[in-house]
Formats: C-alpha cells, sequence, structure tokens
C-alpha cells in the first residue's frame, strides 16, 4: 500500500513545532503507514526558530512571519497551529476560512467565548478535518485502561482520578514566562494549560464531571521579569477539580489534578480508575508498569504489577521488549490523526482518536465551572 503524503505548515516553530519536525523525520518507525506527514512551510515571528527548520528539514520550501501568507500558500493540505493561547481564536478562525484541515494546541481558545467562536466556525465547515492535541493517552498502560474501558469491565466505578503534574515552577528563581500571565494564558492557568490532557480520556468514556468545585492556589507570587526587576505571577499555579458524574448505576466521584508546582514531579500524568470488578492505573512516571486488580466476589483483592514493554495504538518498528516515551506517545497521536484525516471517523484502524473539537467545548464548561465554583 502507498502512504498518502499530507504537507503541512507549521505556525508556531517552538517546543512542540520541533517534536513534529522530529515526527516527520522519523515516519519510518511506524510499520505499513497509510499516510505519511511532510512539512513544506513554517511561520513564526522568529527568525532564529524558523531557521532551526530550515536547517534541519529538506521539505520545508516557504519560510515566512505571516501566517496568512502559510495559509494561502496551495502546497499545504493541513496545518499544526502551535501558539500561545491568546492567539488561539484569531489563527485557528483563520485556518478554518482558509480549508485547510489542522491539529491544534489546547486548550482552543483562551476561554469559553473564544472556544464558541471557534465551535461555530469548525461546525460551518464540515470539510476541514479539526483536532486538539494531547499525547498521553497513546502510553500504553493508558490505551490499555482504555480497552478496559470500551470492554465495560470495571463494573460499577467507584471513583476515578487523573491528573497532570509538574515541578519546574517550584524554583522561584524562573524567569516569568506567558503562562503566568491572563492576557496570554487565560484566567484558567494550569487548568487550562494541562487541563485537556486530564480530561481526554474521562470525557472519551462519557465521565462528564458535575456539580463542580475548584481548589486553586497560587503559590510564587512573583518571579524575576528577566530584566533585573520581578512581575506578578497573574495564573493560579495548581488546581484540583472535584466533582461527580452521574451514571445508571449511580454518581462516582471524580477528581482531576492540574499542577506546575508538584515537587518531585516532571512532566507526570495519571489515570487511576477504580472499580466493583476492575481496578487499573498507569502513570508516566513509571512507563512499563500497569497496576491491575481483578476482583470476584469473595475473591483475593490484590494488585498486579504488569511490565507492558513497547506496544503502541499503531504498530512500529520498535520490539515489545522495548521502553515507551513522550515522543513515541506524540508520534503515535500523530498517526491516529492521520488515520482519521485519511479514513474518516468511521474507518480509523484503530479506535482511539485524538480529542475531537465537542471535547475541547466539554472542556471549557468545566474549566468555567471550576473557576466560577472558586469565586
Amino acid at each position: 500500500m502507498t502512504a498518502r503524503t499530507v504537507r503541512f505548515g507549521l505556525i508556531g516553530c517552538g517546543l512542540m513545532g520541533r517534536e513534529f519536525a522530529s515526527v516527520c523525520a522519523r515516519w519510518l518507525h511506524i510499520e505499513a503507514p497509510f499516510a505519511r506527514p511532510e512539512i513544506v512551510a513554517v511561520c513564526d515571528t522568529s527568525d532564529a526558530a524558523r531557521g532551526w527548520f530550515t536547517d534541519r528539514v529538506p521539505t520545508v520550501a516557504q519560510s515566512t512571519d505571516d501566517y496568512r501568507a502559510l495559509l494561502a500558500n496551495p502546497g499545504v493540505e493541513a496545518v499544526y497551529c502551535a501558539l500561545p493561547h491568546n492567539l488561539h481564536e484569531q489563527v485557528y478562525l483563520d485556518i478554518i476560512a482558509a480549508g485547510k484541515h489542522f491539529l491544534g494546541e489546547k486548550p482552543f481558545g483562551i476561554d469559553k467565548p473564544a472556544n464558541d467562536r471557534i465551535m461555530a466556525a469548525i461546525r460551518a465547515r464540515p470539510d476541514v478535518f479539526v483536532r486538539c492535541s494531547s499525547e498521553f493517552p497513546f502510553f500504553p498502560g493508558a490505551q490499555e485502561i482504555v480497552k478496559a474501558i470500551r470492554a465495560e469491565a470495571f463494573g460499577r466505578i467507584i471513583e476515578v482520578e487523573a491528573g497532570f503534574l509538574h515541578a519546574s515552577d517550584l524554583d522561584p528563581t524562573k524567569v516569568i514566562n506567558w503562562k503566568r500571565m491572563i492576557r496570554f494564558n487565560g484566567a484558567y492557568g494550569c487548568l487550562g494549560d494541562l487541563g485537556m490532557h486530564v480530561l481526554h480520556i474521562p470525557l472519551r468514556a462519557g465521565w462528564v464531571p458535575q456539580r463542580i468545585v475548584a481548589k486553586l492556589s497560587k503559590i510564587v507570587k512573583d518571579r524575576p521579569d528577566g530584566k533585573g526587576g520581578t512581575a506578578p505571577c497573574e495564573t493560579w499555579d495548581n488546581g484540583t477539580i472535584l466533582g461527580e458524574v452521574d451514571t445508571p448505576d449511580g454518581p462516582f466521584p471524580i477528581t482531576l489534578h492540574t499542577k506546575r508546582i508538584a515537587p518531585g514531579e516532571t512532566n507526570t500524568w495519571f489515570l487511576r480508575v477504580i472499580g466493583t470488578r476492575k481496578s487499573m492505573e498507569f502513570s508516566t512516571k513509571f512507563p512499563k508498569t500497569l497496576k491491575v486488580m481483578d476482583y470476584t466476589p469473595g475473591g483475593e483483592q490484590a494488585w498486579r504489577h504488569i511490565d507492558l514493554g513497547y506496544k503502541g495504538a499503531y504498530p512500529s518498528i520498535t520490539g515489545g521488549i522495548f521502553e515507551f516515551g513522550f515522543a513515541d506517545s506524540f508520534q503515535q497521536m500523530w498517526a491516529a490523526y492521520l488515520d482519521e484525516l485519511v479514513h474518516g471517523p468511521g474507518g480509523m484502524t484503530q479506535p482511539f482518536g485524538c480529542v475531537t473539537p465537542e471535547e475541547t467545548a466539554q472542556s471549557h464548561d468545566i474549566l468555567t465551572a471550576a473557576l466560577d465554583s472558586y469565586g
């Protein structure tokens, strides 16, 4: 089978843009690909950022500081947009209006009104395929939990806990960045920056929290501004959302953690599902280990620790005895995006897809309710 080439424009040449370039360069890692991504155009206001791509990615034919010029390029079929939250609304609207498919970074708008306008534009252009980035659910352990959810293996759900934890902002001497400024990151703070990763699997499972209460913290009040002074930190450092999910069996509690000051944690994503028949837990802190407990009435209650090895949603050249990491999950997410773009939502070669626009709208409802609950 000949893989279809999907030619991408990249808007935002920072950290995640470079990760996408790495994904494209090693696409041969995916076995029997049905499509392959190719970066042909890049856009950033920084000459140096664009230069990284023009120096290292030979397929790049257009380098511009004006994203509208990139969108006018007929050789660009799809776009990866990795920009700060305040830029999502206008740029996403322009991408849609240009008729380009795209994968955008979360939270799909700086606030709910911005997301509402993005959603209206998406509904008006059903010919444009749009998804949101969230790579951690593509770790093998997370995928095993997804399979158990789909098989309704947990019995009655007792509780769910999910989180995304960072520790890099524990250092109070770290120079302030845009994620500490409401005009760039929005009033959500850490909730908007991390929340879609935490909500991806729960929302896909239909576990939409109701009766929401949030506990929010501003821990470091001021940071160096990089110019010899200090600047106030306006956004929330840590947030925990408490809610209930209504089911035919009755409600169960769900706890969602989004923290940028979590001592000892470096980019830790986790999910814990406790049920009457099965319980499962996975964390990227221990990427090979899946914790599982199966229970029958009157039987033994014992957690098993299973070594998973390398087993992604999409087959790859890596042997199952090796370990899976962030770069692998990011590539698996891109394989899911291309799978759905090429084959349609009902024709994917495996059933777990990227975050849908509708799920971003659900996340905004939840995050807005969380802020409102805190007052």
